[in-house]
């Protein structure tokens, strides 16, 4: 500002000098002397209106700065249209057109004052031009008038269009600084408030600009990792032995590439801490493309990785004796058949059955059993070599898949050895156990070409063995005649079960985990046979299945169990196992209607139970099937989670109401199992995330009831609240809580 103000005054004085030159001779004295005083003069009231406006650094004046800036101008300019009256009229009016050429180079120069008010510029030129304008008419110069008129106007136009300019710059550089303004702000917000950091490196991959946040997540200050190679913080002892992971390598390369890349997930070392990073970066630039470094953003996922880790081994893992799963099994043996069938060879599957467990478990309950299995289980896993894997199918049934089974001579002998091994006596809970092994053997391709067939033909093979006494080994046979007889017995006793009236349902209770109230009942189906007597539900629900003979079963127990809910409170619900092969009819939601319709119960109190079996064949019709029931208000809950073929894609398939937590897990958190601990953790908090609840089978003791509630499972069932009981017995329950004093839901269930 005090520059432009210099500048002015100097130009002003040059001009006031040429034109007391010029008019020397022509002019009097008095004028050449009253006129550079009295331009003076306007000159420093200009100059001091400029001096106290000089700190307002603002893209804006007021209307009242606006004046005061333009009043000493147009005084100014005044005086230069006044002395061209005065000298025109004591001096030479010829000279008048040098007068007129000053007041123009004058005017050009005050544009200097265009930046914040172009007013002023107006204000000097309106007076000026104004005044120089009538010297000229008073002096007979009329061919200057419409040039001097033309020049003013072109000048005042071109002052608008730099002021419309200069006005827009300054829109854009305040726009710009608080664009700015509120990224940092933003930014900040960022760094103070989430989960997530910032972090950037040069060319050199040193950091640069390290946030707080940043240095937090190294375990370090700020101070400390400037300027420290990104690579080698995050490293740890790797640096030095150079036996990085994968992911670090990857990294690495990403950063030596120079190129972008998003939610790349990285395992780092922070100390001897070993931590998950999720970290995207974008390439730096200057405004000529060269290469600055990379910033980007980056959050530690340790803990969701460790809880998908959990579920993830909840999925393919058996979490009381730490084996694969069925899952697993069927996948190692699909992937066995592709190999024989590549390379002409053959594969075998074992399926592995515990001879006498059942009276260990009724003898000396299932927590005995329980650590039975664990033992089992680790004899096997010391039996296994490269070539073979063993899981546990679930019960006391195991199996072993044999990769290569080209050697006739080794499947004898895994078979021998398991069966010896296994029936070595047992030491647990001080109790000295002896459980032998029974063992049936499929051939793939031989026996079968599919997973399904193999494991179905392994399955008879066992029966064999099994029927045979135990303790054998037995291949699969075609004719396995014996095996094939009962069954075929069986099935036919079957068909004829629904028209002889000997299926009935018991009901077991379902209870809330904090108030010890029934919720739910869940349907259960017996068979008592005029010819067989009574048939465990493990031994003929498979035929009903491998029959078909389960849809019409199936329907009967939904009809039943819809019409016996009926007599109960209206909040209590009735759960009904609903088998895959029920799933696969295409009026299945026709029969649920049907069931409703007939007993008036309402859809919200039916829960159909399903597993995640009912997958392994169509699951988009088993799909569609459940979605319209869910639409008719109906819900659907999943049984049996972590012991079959989990998946967590079916949750985001399919909107389940319930997870059914299998009851080994809760018998190894009733034992203080880590792992079943925290997969019970991460199963109820996978729950709460999608609004479904947990319910908690095979509680059987006070001890294992308060661990769940602890663990925050919704609803439990288990012997200790109730065993499966017949339908008076289940209306019984709230007959006795209507008509007695206050008593305990689980004494009621227990008596009952």
């Amino acid at each position: 500002m005090g520059q432009t103000i210099r500048a002015r005054i100097v130009m002003h004085a040059i001009c006031a000098a040429l034109v007391c030159w010029i008019y020397a001779f022509s002019a009097p004295l008095v004028l050449l002397a009253a006129f550079p005083a009295v331009l003076l003069a306007a000159l420093g009231v200009a100059a001091r209106s400029d001096r106290l406006l000089a700190f307002e650094d603002r893209a804006k004046l007021a209307h009242a700065e606006m004046r005061q800036r333009a009043m000493p101008a147009a005084l100014v300019g005044m005086v230069w249209g006044g002395a061209s009256i005065a000298f025109g009229w004591f001096g030479d009016p010829a000279v008048l057109p040098a007068m007129v050429a000053m007041i123009g180079l004058l005017f050009l120069a005050s544009t200097l004052a265009v930046g914040l008010a172009p007013v002023v510029t107006l204000a000097f030129a309106a007076t000026s031009g104004g005044l120089t304008l009538v010297a000229l008419a008073l002096f007979g110069q009329w061919p200057l008038i419409p040039v001097v008129a033309m020049m003013f106007a072109v000048l005042v136009t071109g002052i608008a269009n730099v002021a419309r300019i200069h006005l827009a710059a300054c829109l854009a550089e305040a726009g710009n600084a608080e664009k700015s303004e509120v990224v940092s702000l933003l930014l900040r917000e960022f760094e103070e408030n989430q989960a997530d950091w910032l972090w950037q490196i040069d060319t050199n991959r040193l950091i640069r600009s390290a946030s707080p946040r940043f240095a937090f997540a190294l375990g370090q200050k700020v101070e400390d990792v400037e300027g420290k190679a990104f690579l080698e913080l995050i490293s740890g002892e790797a640096w030095e032995s150079g036996q990085f992971p994968s992911s670090l390598h990857d990294l690495a390369e990403r950063l030596k590439r120079r190129e972008s890349f998003s939610n790349l997930l990285v395992k780092v070392a922070i100390g001897r801490e070993h931590r998950w990073w999720e970290l995207s970066g974008t390439p730096m630039l200057d405004d000529n493309g060269a290469y600055l470094g990379i910033r980007g953003v980056g959050s530690d996922v340790t803990e969701q990785r460790e809880s998908s880790e959990k579920i993830a081994y909840l999925a393919r893992y058996d979490t009381l004796t730490g084996l694969p799963n069925r899952l697993m099994l069927t996948e190692a043996l699909g992937d066995a058949l592709r190999y024989a069938e590549q390379w002409r060879t053959r594969c075998a599957f074992l399926m592995i059955d515990l001879d006498r467990f059942k009276s260990v478990n009724d003898s000396l309950g299932h927590q005995v059993g329980d650590k039975l299995l664990a033992q089992v289980s680790a004899r096997l896993k010391a039996l296994m070599g490269e070539n073979e894997l063993c899981g546990r199918l679930g019960g006391d049934e195991f199996a072993i898949v044999i990769r290569d089974a080209s050697e006739r001579s080794c499947i004898e002998r895994v078979a021998k050895s398991v069966i010896a091994r296994l029936s070595q006596p047992y030491q647990v809970d001080h109790h000295t156990l002896y459980v032998g092994a029974s063992v049936g053997t499929a051939v793939g391709p031989r026996d079968g070409k599919s997973v399904e067939e193999l494991m179905r033909n392994a399955d008879l093979a066992l029966y064999r063995a099994k029927d045979e006494g135990g303790g054998e080994h037995r291949d699969y046979e075609p004719a396995l005649h014996a095996n094939a007889e009962e069954r075929r017995q069986l099935e036919f006793a079957l068909r004829r079960a629904l028209e002889n009236r000997e299926l009935e349902l018991n009901f077991q209770p379902v209870v809330d985990a904090v108030s010890e109230c029934v919720v739910s009942f869940e349907a259960l189906v017996r068979w008592n046979s005029k010819d067989h007597g009574f048939v465990s539900p493990g031994k003929f629900v498979p035929i009903a299945e491998d029959t078909r003979l389960i849809v019409p079963i199936g329907t009967w127990v939904m009809e039943q169990a819809c019409r016996e809910a009926t007599r109960w409170p209206e909040h209590v619900r009735i759960a009904v196992n609903v088998s895959p092969e029920q799933l696969f009819e295409p009026d299945f939601a026709t029969t649920v209607v049907r069931a409703l319709s007939a007993s008036g119960l309402a859809a919200s109190r039916l829960e159909l139970e399903v597993t995640e079996s009912i997958f392994l064949r169509d699951a988009s019709i088993a799909r569609a099937s459940l979605e319209q029931c869910i639409a008719l208000g109906c819900t659907v809950a999943l049984d049996d989670f972590g012991t079959g073929y989990s998946s967590l894609g079916y949750l985001r398939k399919i909107s389940f109401s319930t997870i059914k937590v299998d009851r080994s897990f809760v018998q190894g958190a009733a034992q203080q199992n880590k792992e079943a601990l925290a997969i019970i953790r991460a199963v109820v908090a996978m729950a709460e995330s999608l609004e479904m609840t947990t319910t908690a089978e095979g509680v059987e003791s006070a001890e294992e009831a308060e661990l769940i509630r602890r663990l925050g499972c919704t609803k439990i069932q288990g012997y200790y609240f109730g065993r499966p009981m017949q339908a008076e017995d289940a209306l019984k329950l709230f007959r006795r809580r209507s008509t007695d004093l206050p008593d305990d839901t689980r004494q009621v269930s227990n008596a009952a």
